[in-house]
């Protein structure tokens, strides 16, 4: 045995001389994760020689804490790779002019608020185009590139910004509510040597995703009842004629229709329709409606009935779009004429923010695998051989990661479950190691193969480098595994998807990985409901971790900006089905609990209002639980403060530790 630790702790010395040598760090930390940059946004100019793409990272100083991202440029083949934008604030969503040589961006560098700027693609400084009371939401240039369409919430007025100041800043719920509205204005300016825009749309309603005809006479956008989370169901698509300002409906079916995107050729638009009435766990086909009017042609569904509309090609006949299939995604293209999906064939990984371009000759995508962070890629539609074009992340010098693989178990009633196991690093097969259940919100969220080693709450990678293994399930409920698995868990919170992850649990412990006497669960949001459920259910787990968590189902859905979600979901409002939201609810199974519980929460959550967490807390308290609540000051419902997110990882890993970690061992046995 000495000899064995004498051998261990050589190889130990060996491979941390080796990293010393490097560069490299001994093992993840928060602090390192936090460094890791983030891609967003790439696009390829139209002669497909240059992509433009945002590089994120973290500010943090005595006064400052947040993220900001630049716009850089590379060239296709990814040799060349320059930054463009340097300001002391964000800038992001560049957007190639048609012609390839301008570059038009936002940019928060004036007052905070969101301003379209316009840079040479040459290089040069960058010129604003607006300087707004509120901020651009999302821009695209007209087809002749003469114009650009944004859109922008309303800003406050005069009397309410004087309200503001005099504390006199009432407010009544529901009302006065700020809409998004569709503006142009002209990138030249006139011979007064300004831009002035004008308003395209009064109407009572919030403008989301919008679209130019081919010929820019005409824009088609989807439109919403307020700009709330809970009324995405209520989306209609209209068409606003750009000179004269008129807007006529098209698409207003009790279906949620959303993104409208017009054909090259001008005879059609393509947009995503949810079923009717619409569902919370989503179902949605891509649909081709005449350009002059008409009854739609529904397109065949795909394999997860959650299609991302990615392009057209040049000559109309070929739809793009991508969804998640089980842990990775799949790119697909659609022969319209033939009404037939096609796979197209890439290497598995995760593809996010996929575009073509405005020539429909490449992709631009976001890539990333377990062991590689985020870069942006390339590739030619008529050959998808994706090429790096970013190097973001290349300085950064990674410690060993843990491994990643996807595994497979039976659920209690036979139905298969697939799930993501991270091994420590540097496992032995045979070892026994402590096992984290991560589980994710939704709950039609999923787990994928994305880096482990990047941001949020739970660091992975430095989890897995202080001996932890993390298996992430997807139960029923999640997305990528088509519809009938996602609706799976309808008014069954805590029933077959709590078996789906309890057997999962099972499973590494059946393949001799995790120790059943060093078991912890955490989650966020819906991950943070299961983990407060699990608690009430069982005593196998050593400590929990709840983010965000639901865990009552009645205030919840009175209190959550989204009160139509719940009783999607459970079949009514909790005084239709009172008995079924206490059965389902954590804090109605509350009584007993014994586990360790973390709570952590942001104070701006509007979508789990902290009183939920609050709740669990407090009822743990009075039983003697050993239980800590974490507050985040200023964060929604997932923190978005790089010093935010430190804190909650330090917190999660601290909690876990004392629990799980080696100090533990004498007590758990």
């Amino acid at each position: 045995m000495k000899t064995l630790l004498k051998v261990t702790l050589t190889l130990l010395a060996l491979t941390c001389a080796a990293l010393a040598q490097t560069g490299a760090p001994a093992a993840w930390s928060p602090e390192m994760q936090i460094k890791v940059r983030a891609i967003g946004t790439p696009r390829v100019s139209p002669d497909g020689r240059r992509v433009v793409y945002t590089v994120s990272e973290a500010v943090l100083t005595a006064d400052r804490s947040e993220y900001v991202s630049q716009v850089w440029m590379a060239s296709a083949d990814g040799r060349d790779n320059a930054q463009l934008t340097f300001a002391d604030k964000s800038s992001s969503n560049p957007r190639w002019s048609p012609d390839g040589n301008w570059i038009a961006f936002t940019s928060t560098r004036k007052e905070n608020k969101n301003n379209l700027y316009l840079l040479r693609a040459d290089g040069g400084e960058a010129e604003p185009l607006t300087d707004l009371k509120g901020s651009v939401s999302n821009f695209d240039w007209s087809p002749d590139g003469r114009w650009i369409v944004y859109t922008m919430s309303d800003p406050k007025t005069e009397e309410e910004e004087k309200n503001d100041k005099a504390k006199n800043d009432f407010r009544w719920v529901d009302e006065n509510q700020k809409m998004a509205r569709l503006y142009v204005i002209p990138v030249q300016k006139d011979a007064a040597g300004k831009r002035e825009p004008r308003k395209l749309t009064s109407e009572d309603y919030n403008v989301g995703e919008f679209e130019w005809s081919p010929d820019g006479k005409t824009i088609a956008f989807s439109h919403s009842k307020s700009a709330g989370a809970n009324d995405w169901t209520t989306s209609d698509v209209s068409v606003v004629d750009v000179a004269s300002g008129k807007v006529t409906p098209f698409a207003n079916t009790p279906a949620a229709e959303n993104d409208p995107v017009f054909s090259p050729d001008g005879k059609f638009i393509v947009m995503t329709v949810s079923d009717n009435p619409p569902r919370w766990a989503q179902s949605g086909t891509l649909q081709i409606f005449p350009a002059a009017g008409g009854p739609p042609r529904v397109l065949a569904a795909s394999f997860d009935a959650q299609p991302a509309f990615a392009g057209w090609s040049p000559d109309s006949r070929r739809i793009y779009f991508s969804e998640a299939k089980g842990t990775g995604t799949q790119i697909y293209s659609i022969d319209v004429a033939a009404n037939r999906i096609e796979e197209i064939k890439a290497t598995p990984a995760v593809y996010t923010s996929i575009d073509l371009n405005r020539t429909g000759t490449a992709f631009a995508f976001v890539r990333q695998t377990p062991e590689s962070p985020q870069e942006a890629y390339v590739a030619s539609v008529s050959n998808f051989t994706p090429t790096q074009v970013s190097r973001a992340n290349a300085e950064l010098k990674m410690p060993p990661l843990g491994k990643t693989e996807v595994i497979r178990w039976k659920s209690t009633d036979g139905k298969e479950i697939e799930g993501l196991l991270t091994y420590p690093v540097g496992y032995r097969a045979g070892q026994k190691v402590p096992l984290i259940l991560n589980i994710h919100g939704g709950p039609a969220g999923v787990f994928q193969q994305t880096f482990i080693g990047g941001r949020g709450v739970y660091p992975l990678a430095t989890f897995a480098a202080r001996g932890y293994a993390i298996l992430r399930p997807n139960p029923r409920g999640s997305s990528g595994y088509g519809l009938e698995f996602r609706r799976g868990n309808l008014k069954d919170w805590g029933g077959a998807d709590f078996q789906d992850l309890m057997t999962g649990v099972d499973k590494v412990i059946e393949m001799g990985v995790a120790d059943p006497d060093r078991l912890g669960v955490m989650g966020w949001s819906y991950g943070g409901y299961m983990t407060s459920w699990i608690v009430t259910q069982t005593k196998r787990f050593k400590a929990a971790s709840a983010g965000a968590p639901v865990t009552n189902l009645m205030s919840f859905n009175g209190t959550a900006d989204i009160p139509a979600f719940i009783p999607d979901y459970f079949g009514g409002h909790y005084w239709e089905a009172a008995e079924l939201y206490q059965k389902h609810s954590p804090m109605f199974n509350v009584k007993g609990v014994t586990t360790p519980t973390l709570i952590e929460h942001g104070d701006a959550d509007i979508r789990v209002p902290i009183s939920q967490g609050y709740e669990f807390y407090r009822a743990l308290k009075a039983q003697g639980v050993p239980t800590r609540m974490i507050v985040l000051p200023r964060q929604p419902h997932g923190p978005t403060e790089p010093k935010m997110q430190l804190a909650a990882m330090q917190a999660n890993l601290d909690w876990f530790d004392k629990y799980l970690g080696e100090g533990s061992m004498s007590t758990s046995r």
